[in-house]
């Protein structure tokens, strides 16, 4: 069933600079797609459409049948949960526990499922020594999980993040891997801007490719990853492992997904003791 859904959408700034030209892209419920992008591409941009942040100039953008320019931002909002590039950009609340609580409370969840949610997204985030705290103390990562928290406490249909890697070491990207695996398995819909291939090749999302406010290309991430014309003239990166992958001589039917996957097929490869 189709969620989310772009038709022949533009959108140009109030100052006049067009950031979206004739933009068509269905989402479906429980997919997970991943936008990428140069920066000015037109990713954040799009993205803002699907919570009523921003409204079409041109065109229509519908999430669950409705017209978003036919509702509001805070009814888009409930449905949809969209985590900024800039944290600074989302964070208000005097302290970390007020900022978790804050959405749960406006959309009128009750006291006790309040408490066990806030109780859940603190640990799971590593932010508890930091429930009474101003969010102004912590650290850009911090803040990154802040909003992540935010957003997970109050468990929306959609699940909209903008550069989630940034400033997340590896045992918090490991953590995120693991989230959108929570999230596929709870049959969410997720969207997933980033510039970080790296994080995103062991996912294999469904891909979209975008260049100059257009969707240059749509679909399997690896097949897409693996035209390297389509990803120059979009400035996106080839994933190391599809690299790694294409200069072997010898190799397996299908790229490597992740490390472990190349040093098992590579010890294959390797003779047995007293063989050989």
């Amino acid at each position: 069933m189709t969620l989310i859904e772009f038709r022949d959408v533009s959108y140009v700034h109030p100052g006049g600079a067009a950031a979206l030209s004739g933009v068509s892209l269905a989402v479906e419920s429980g997919e997970t797609v991943a936008v990428v992008g140069e920066n000015g591409a037109g990713k954040t941009t799009l993205v803002r459409h699907t919570n009523g942040l921003l409204r079409p100039t041109s065109g229509s953008v519908t999430v669950g049948g409705v017209d978003t320019r036919k509702t509001t931002a805070a009814a888009l909002s409930r449905r949809v949960g969209v985590a900024f590039q800039n944290p600074d950009h989302q964070i208000f609340s005097e302290s970390v526990e007020s900022e978790v609580t804050f959405a749960m409370k406006n959309f009128g969840f009750d006291d006790a499922l309040v408490s066990r949610r806030l109780d859940w997204a603190l640990n799971f985030f590593g932010l508890e020594e930091y429930r009474r705290s101003s969010p102004l103390v912590l650290s850009g990562g911090e803040k990154k999980r802040l909003t992540l928290a935010c957003i997970l406490a109050w468990d929306p249909e959609v699940v909209v993040l903008d550069e989630p890697t940034v400033g997340q070491d590896a045992l918090q990207k490991e953590k995120l891997a693991q989230i959108l695996g929570m999230l596929r398995s709870a049959g969410k819909t997720v969207i997933l801007v980033s510039h970080d291939v790296e994080f995103l090749w062991p996912i294999q999302p469904r891909l979209v490719v975008m260049s100059g406010g257009r969707v240059v290309a749509d679909g399997e991430m690896a097949t897409i990853m693996s035209d390297r014309g389509l990803l120059e003239g979009a400035r996106v990166t080839q994933p190391q492992l599809l690299r790694t992958y294409a200069g072997l001589s010898r190799r397996p039917a299908r790229p490597f997904l992740d490390v472990l996957g190349a040093r098992d097929w590579v010890s294959g490869l390797r003779p047995r003791e007293g063989e050989g």
